[in-house]
């Protein structure tokens, strides 16, 4: 019983490591160097994306809160400034309004 269970141990052992290999063999080669390379870039430009999109929007919330200082302290709209946004999400109705 002992002899059977060693030997059932030992080709588990044989049958992980072999698959193990094989998938490090395929790693790699060129091609698998190649997709690995490839999926870090498109995770990489998809972070700069992200990032890209949170700076501008960062840069909008800010001009935002400044054209609305300048406008409470001055009394009066800012030549030129963009109207304010609706919130995210809600589109306008008839007429400009949400």
């Amino acid at each position: 019983m002992k002899r059977l269970f060693w030997l059932g141990l030992g080709v588990a052992t044989g049958v992980v490591a072999t698959r193990r290999l094989a998938e490090l063999a395929e790693r790699i080669t060129p091609a698998g160097v190649g997709e690995q390379i490839g999926d870090g870039l498109r995770e990489l430009a998809g972070a700069i994306g992200a990032f890209g999109a949170e700076v501008r929007a960062g840069m909008t919330e800010r001009e935002r809160e400044l054209a609305e200082l300048v406008e409470r302290r001055a009394g009066m709209p800012l030549p030129g400034a963009r109207p304010p946004t609706s919130p995210p999400g809600r589109a306008p109705g008839p007429g400009g309004r949400p």
